[in-house]
């Protein structure tokens, strides 16, 4: 429990008091947010530092550093030494620092051409390709089950090629969904805290229970999670509204990767539709627009994502973010009750 507790807190400490310095960098640089003309209401948003997913990811990585560090051995009182990390965790952190610098790029070419557009659908695809390759190789190679799973697996064995795949389509679709929800101040900063203290829990709980789950390397990955809770607190700190930072797409592509890679890794992959229940919600939301735009020639919402259309509709945008928050929490609520209920199920059933 101390590991998890000193990641969250460095990571926490560490992004609240380095993002300031950040926002003067990228003042300074001119490095600024593009605003959509048909986002009606967030042109006063216009030229707002962006690219502060530098910052997390930055605080993610430190903190997992830390959280090795060890600084007392029962018996025998101060005793600084490193603890092990394990393949998994690295694993975690790769799908972080990868998909984020996928976001960076993309940052960095709106900032080149000083517009709303980054790089194109093909080379953004392209690198999450190579992401993709590099997790599943690495996972199969340190024995991630292939097995399709909820809270546990469900019996549907995908073999290497087609996890290969399925670890595509999960680090895409989850990276691309919190980059779509990335749309209001703090919006994902705060309904990530939720969705990662979930997958504290997860980790730990099959940490504790390893005879149950089988997962090894579960502490690391719950001192992951643990990490990003904390730095996406420290980062809400700046991003609340009014916005003085936003993450851009090097900071929601980067969360959407590790979040991804922790289902993986957890053997939770379907559980992640309930837990990041919002982000299926919004990106959910941005396929019925399209579909029954291009098929009737209809719009169903005033505008996709979903929060933009509550926004058009009247409500206030502080009103939207707390809302989407609670909705946020109840299906985290409802997944990490299913979790827990699913083992207490199967471990009285294997009692004698």
């Amino acid at each position: 429990m101390i590991p998890l507790l000193v990641s969250a807190t460095t990571a926490f400490v560490f992004t609240i008091l380095l993002t300031p310095v950040a926002i003067a960098t990228l003042r300074r640089h001119d490095i600024g947010q593009f605003i959509q003309e048909e986002v009606s209401g967030h042109h006063h948003k216009r030229g707002t530092p962006t690219m502060g997913g530098l910052v997390i990811v930055t605080a993610v990585l430190i903190a997992y550093l830390v959280g090795h560090i060890g600084f007392w051995t029962q018996g025998e009182g101060f005793d600084l030494s490193l603890e092990p990390f394990s393949y998994r965790g690295w694993l975690a952190i790769g799908a972080l620092f990868g998909m984020g610098l996928i976001g960076f790029l993309d940052d960095f070419s709106k900032y080149v051409r000083a517009q709303n557009l980054g790089l194109s659908k093909r080379w953004k695809f392209a690198g999450q390709l190579v992401v993709a390759a590099g997790f599943a190789w690495g996972a199969v190679a340190v024995g991630v089950s292939t097995e399709l799973s909820f809270t546990r697996g469900i019996g549907i064995e995908l073999g290497p090629w087609l996890y290969g795949f399925f670890v595509l389509l999960m680090l895409t679709a989850t990276a691309n969904a919190v980059n779509l929800t990335d749309g209001l101040d703090g919006l994902v900063a705060g309904s990530g805290s939720l969705v990662f203290g979930a997958y504290v829990l997860v980790a730990f709980w099959q940490f504790r229970n390893f005879e149950f789950y089988g997962v090894t390397g579960a502490l690391d990955l719950a001192i992951v999670s643990a990490a990003v809770v904390g730095a996406a607190a420290g980062f809400l700190w700046w991003n609340a509204a009014p916005a003085r930072i936003f993450m851009g797409d090097t900071g929601s592509q980067a969360i959407g990767g590790v979040l991804a890679a922790l289902a993986l890794l957890t053997n939770t992959h379907l559980l992640l539709l309930l837990v990041g229940g919002l982000y299926v919600l919004i990106t959910a939301s941005v396929i019925l627009q399209v579909f029954s735009f291009r098929v009737f020639g209809r719009r169903i919402f005033r505008m996709a994502p979903i929060h933009h259309h509550f926004e058009l509709a009247g409500w206030p945008e502080t009103t939207v973010i707390i809302r989407f928050w609670i909705v946020s929490g109840m299906m985290v609520a409802a997944g990490v009750g299913i979790f827990y209920g699913d083992w207490a199920i199967g471990f009285e059933g294997e009692l004698p």
